[in-house]
């Protein structure tokens, strides 16, 4: 493309040739300016007429943007009816929860004074029209009511979501903490479990039981203070609980003998053993074993002579052992 430029006063007419690509850059360089002062004009001319409402212009750009407007507003609106919809369903579940979370606290033993540390969710504002309701005689169930969700007019209230996202927030943060407690509850049970002996340390028949009998040297009517477990030697005792061990060394009249204690003045004895497999010091989980059958001290064949001790006074331990039926007095008088 050639342009051709003449001037009275030239002597001669000034030649200007552009190729296509001088050309398409012009083009595009032209563009751009005109984009840069269209921008430039809706931004501190439109704009700010339309935030300080000029006569015409503002009108202009009301018209403008009415539409963008208007189909904005039905996203957002939209959206705040999904977003209700969603809060609705949490509502709902959280409510599930909170009634399971209730009954699981009563199941672990939680009193209302055990849940006195944890801050329940706070109550909305009583209303200045609750001093008046309460001057009448009235009653009944307090049942709280959600912050509605739907404003006046049918339209979903954005801070009415914010609010019920808040409350749900607070809601959770305090079933979070009664699940603790009631997980913390349940383990201080099943460690209380664990520390009582509820096994039999010898998975036989019981010989002799808890109570008077005839004693097997002297004949004589005497108080047999625990239970005869009959077994070959060498089989395995275990711990009918877990418990600290506080004594595994011979005893005149026990023979070798293990004595674990589980706390609370609870304490476990096993008797007439031929080997002791743990020390004085160790802890002991429940059916772990501590020695060995045999007939070591006061007694006529191998067994285990096992008793149970609260506070140093001999219980029936017939009485702890879950597996075990009531005892029968004995086929095997031993002692």
């Amino acid at each position: 493309m050639q342009i051709i430029v003449t001037h009275e006063g030239a002597a001669s007419a000034r030649v200007m040739q552009f190729s296509p690509a001088q050309m398409a850059l012009a083009a595009v360089a032209l563009l751009l300016f005109l984009l840069s002062i269209s921008g430039a004009v809706y931004h501190f001319v439109f704009l700010k007429a339309a935030r300080e409402g000029w006569p015409v212009v503002s009108q202009i750009v009301r018209l403008v943007v009415r539409d963008e407007i208007a189909q904005r507003d039905r996203v957002m609106r939209d959206n705040l009816d999904a977003m209700a919809q969603r809060v609705g369903e949490m509502q709902g579940k959280l409510l599930k929860l909170e009634a399971v979370g209730e009954r699981a606290a009563a199941m672990a033993g939680l009193k209302a004074e055990d849940l006195r540390g944890i801050d329940r969710v706070p109550a909305p504002a009583a209303p200045a029209s609750a001093a008046a309701a309460r001057a009448g005689n009235s009653g009944g169930v307090y049942l709280p009511a959600e912050p509605p969700l739907v404003a006046a007019g049918g339209a979903v209230s954005a801070a009415a979501l914010e609010r019920a996202l808040e409350s749900f927030e607070a809601r959770a943060d305090w079933q979070a903490d009664l699940w603790t407690l009631v997980e913390s509850r349940l383990l201080e049970k099943r460690l209380r479990g664990m520390m009582v002996p509820s096994i039999a340390p010898v998975d036989t028949t019981v010989g002799s039981g808890f109570g008077f009998r005839l004693d097997p040297f002297t004949g004589r009517s005497a108080l047999h203070t625990g239970l005869d477990f009959p077994a070959d030697s060498g089989t395995q005792i275990m711990a009918a609980a877990g418990g600290v061990v506080v004594r595994a060394e011979p005893h005149a009249q026990y023979g070798l003998t293990v004595e674990l204690d589980h706390g609370g003045g609870l304490l476990t004895r096993y008797a007439h053993a031929s080997k002791t497999l743990v020390k004085v010091g160790d802890l002991v989980r429940r059916s772990q074993p501590i020695a060995e059958v045999g007939s070591s001290g006061r007694s006529t064949g191998p067994h285990l002579h096992f008793e149970v001790l609260v506070e140093g006074v001999p219980q029936d331990p017939a009485r702890f052992l879950a597996q075990n039926a009531a005892p029968a007095a004995g086929s095997s008088r031993r002692r």
